[in-house]
């Protein structure tokens, strides 16, 4: 494939998506897709569209499962805002000449909730015993979020591959299939209608990685979350469509820019990227590794309300032919909001 080849399909990626990106501030649905796992791509502030690979690949850049060479399988707890947890796990299967096959499944637990109705607000009791309710119900429900996925993937060269993710998912807000609402009536009274709280839906990510050849550049793109309109009840919300442009290289290692060392590895990598709800955001990270044991890492977002530096760390370890990695990453998210740990673990073999 040549490089003429190379540059038009990257240009296809920013121009195919653009119109479809112009959409208001926080008026996409599904909003658990943008809380990413991957403690190692967190750790370095979400610049990992070029640097996705293994079983991993399948939540940033589906086309990083092409350069698999083994079976892997990785898992990530996410410690989010508001005591919520958000699971993720994957696998990568390659299978010789035909590619590289991936799953995932991805769910949020966010406890209960005490319901509260219209019909529940007012006053209790008489005199001094009165007591107000604020629509409380005494009865509590839980929402829920999950996705599974599949995901193919396949070097097109030496230099190139591609990959492509079919995902479905589903999001209820109120723990259950219908909800009711009271409204008031022409002529007095009320009276309740049911509606759906759930809403389903299959969406696509597709992406390209491209080693340049020279020393250790690499570059990435991917579109995710491509799909239909989401209804919940009467209101229809895009998905939340993203494009991830990014490029990444060893400073220091084997192949590095600056100098060549064998056991230091200095990587860093630059993500653009553009949601459809937001305006466009760019994300920076650095990695050293010692030894292919201990990693570091840190990174930085820009154009964020609230999270801008990241940091991690993990290990690795190979048994009997098995190799074990751990992954830790900290994102700050403000005096009030707190902050998000990641946990994950892989396996290799």
């Amino acid at each position: 494939m040549t490089r003429k080849t190379i540059i038009a399909i990257a240009a296809l990626s920013f121009a195919f998506p653009g119109s479809m990106l112009a959409q208001k501030v926080g008026t996409s649905s599904l909003q658990f897709l943008k809380v990413m796992p991957t403690a190692r791509a967190t750790a370095m502030g979400d610049a990992y569209a070029t640097l996705a690979t293994g079983a991993d690949a399948v939540f940033w850049n589906p086309a990083g499962l092409s350069t698999s060479n083994g079976i892997e399988a990785t898992s990530t707890l996410t410690m989010w805002l508001f005591d919520t947890r958000q699971g993720a796990i994957a696998a990568a299967i390659p299978i010789e000449d035909w590619g590289t096959f991936g799953v995932q499944l991805q769910y949020v637990d966010f406890g209960t909730i005490e319901e509260t109705r219209v019909d529940h607000l007012g006053f209790s009791g008489t005199g001094t015993s009165q007591k107000y309710n604020p629509g409380l119900t005494g009865a509590e429900f839980s929402p829920w979020s999950y996705l599974v996925g599949v995901t193919y993937a396949r070097p097109m060269t030496d230099k190139f591959g591609i990959g492509v993710s079919v995902k479905f998912v589903q999001e209820s807000l109120y723990g259950a299939t219908t909800g009711s609402v009271v409204v008031p009536v022409s002529g007095g009274g009320t009276a309740t209608e049911t509606y759906k709280t759930y809403a389903n839906s299959f969406l696509l990510d597709f992406g390209m990685l491209y080693n340049t050849g020279f020393r250790s550049i690499r570059i990435g793109v991917s579109v995710q979350n491509f799909g239909p309109q989401v209804k919940f009840a009467e209101e229809t919300f895009p998905a939340p469509m993203a494009l991830r442009f990014g490029t990444a290289a060893d400073l220091y290692g084997p192949n590095g820019l600056i100098g060549a060392d064998e056991t230091n590895r200095l990587t860093a990598a630059y993500d653009i990227f553009q949601p459809n709800d937001y305006a466009q955001q760019m994300h920076f990270g650095l990695e050293y590794e010692f030894a292919e044991l201990i990693a570091i890492r840190a990174g930085y977002k820009n154009n964020y309300d609230s999270e801008r530096f990241t940091y991690g760390g993990g290990v690795r370890s190979a048994v009997e032919g098995y190799q074990f990695r751990l992954d830790y990453s900290y994102a700050g998210m403000g005096e009030y909001l707190g902050a998000a740990h990641r946990i994950s673990f892989g396996v290799h073999f």
